[in-house]
């Protein structure tokens, strides 16, 4: 999403989306309430998710400014949202 008055070397990483859902969801929120921001995958086709396994799905990059109002909204969809089941042969 782009927001005129923020520019994106302003955007610091705020939080780890754990998922594509996670990452649809929160970004929609976002949106909805005018909050600038961009998500981030760790995908790298190069090494088959490597990343993904160890640093989480993606990021959330904002400005500081709305931290804490993206960090609530992560939790309140995180407690909403149940995780979705772990696909047989997966390391945990």
């Amino acid at each position: 999403m782009n927001h005129p008055s923020h520019e994106k070397s302003e955007y610091k990483k705020i939080a780890i989306i754990e998922n594509a859902i996670e990452a649809q969801l929160v970004s929609s929120v976002l949106s909805e309430r005018d909050i600038p921001h961009e998500i981030y995958s760790y995908q790298d086709t190069a090494f088959d998710g490597l990343y993904q396994a160890q640093k989480g799905w993606g990021k959330i990059m904002a400005p500081i400014s709305f931290e804490k109002e993206i960090l609530e909204i992560v939790s309140d969809l995180r407690i909403e949202t149940p995780a979705p089941p772990e696909t047989p042969g997966t390391p945990e």
